[in-house]
């Protein structure tokens, strides 16, 4: 039994541990956002459950932002990574696909009974959809190129955000033709389509890194003035904004591919014969938003 109380003498023949590289911390900005991001979508649902659905809302909205953040810093700072990736999609089912549908569920969509839980469970499981399909087209190489700049479908970020809307409408005094419960509930139905469909959507992921100088002032005062109004009048400028945005999509829809197609026409990369001989390294997939 003193054998068991006798300081532990390590094996000389053992073989050295092996040590883990340290991680670069620009590997870990962009899924602390992520993270962060989940946070207030899990914490929207506490808000909701005691009865403070406008803070809620706004958590929803916040997640958002985020989530716009999380990928293009990741880009920024070359970062990106196959763990941030499944992170990201993880987050956004959780933050855009399961919290809003809840969040409207408790808001008044759970009097139209056992179809409101219904069309709660079809959103949830289209933005599951939703994501595992962006997932996949990421590296479809059939892919027409003008496709680059538009989503299929509406992604699961704007899907929640659009998904609000009858909330934005009564806090915002308007009338409310969607206040009642089954009038919710069909248009939950329509938004979790539209997520899954094949319309395209403009993402703006191409748009130019760089502003003209003649237009830097303007954007300012444009970019003050909404946030101005956002701040004063947030309800009405998100209900008016999901509701441009919902009437802006047939348009986009039937005009992307003549679009998309004239825009790669105009801007055809011209290729160095020298540079045709260099082997490019394989892109690293950005953390997924769709």
């Amino acid at each position: 039994m003193s054998s068991l109380f006798q300081p532990f003498t390590p094996d000389r023949n053992e073989p050295p541990r092996r040590r883990f590289r340290p991680v670069p911390l620009r590997l870990l900005i962009p899924n602390l956002i992520t993270l962060l991001a989940l946070c207030a979508g899990l914490t929207a649902i506490r808000m909701a459950l005691e009865g403070k659905i406008d803070i809620a809302v706004y958590l929803i909205l916040i997640a958002a932002i985020l989530d716009s953040m999380d990928g293009r810093i990741a880009r920024l700072l070359k970062g990106t990574s196959k763990f941030g990736a499944e992170l990201d999609s993880l987050a956004d089912f959780v933050s855009f696909g399961a919290v809003p549908a809840l969040v409207l569920y408790l808001w008044g969509m759970n009097q139209a009974g056992p179809f409101g839980w219904i069309a709660v469970l079809v959103f949830s499981i289209c933005g599951a959809l939703r994501l595992a399909r962006f997932n996949v087209q990421i590296d479809d190489p059939n892919k027409p190129a003008w496709m680059a700049n538009y989503f299929t479908g509406v992604p699961i970020p704007a899907g929640a955000i659009l998904l609000l809307l009858p909330i934005y409408i009564e806090r915002s005094g308007l009338p409310n033709i969607m206040s009642p419960p089954l009038v919710a509930t069909i248009y939950t139905i329509v938004i979790a389509l539209l997520m899954v469909s094949k319309v395209p959507v403009f993402s703006g992921k191409k748009l130019g890194a760089r502003v003209p100088r003649e237009s830097v002032l303007p954007l300012f005062v444009a970019a003050i003035a909404f946030v101005a109004l956002l701040v004063s009048y947030p309800w009405e400028v998100l209900a008016i904004g999901t509701i441009a945005y919902l009437v802006s999509l047939p348009v986009v829809g039937m005009n992307a591919r003549r679009w998309g197609e004239a825009a790669d026409a105009r801007h055809v990369p011209e290729k160095p014969a020298a540079a045709e001989a260099v082997e490019k390294d394989p892109p690293v997939s950005p953390p997924a938003s769709g």
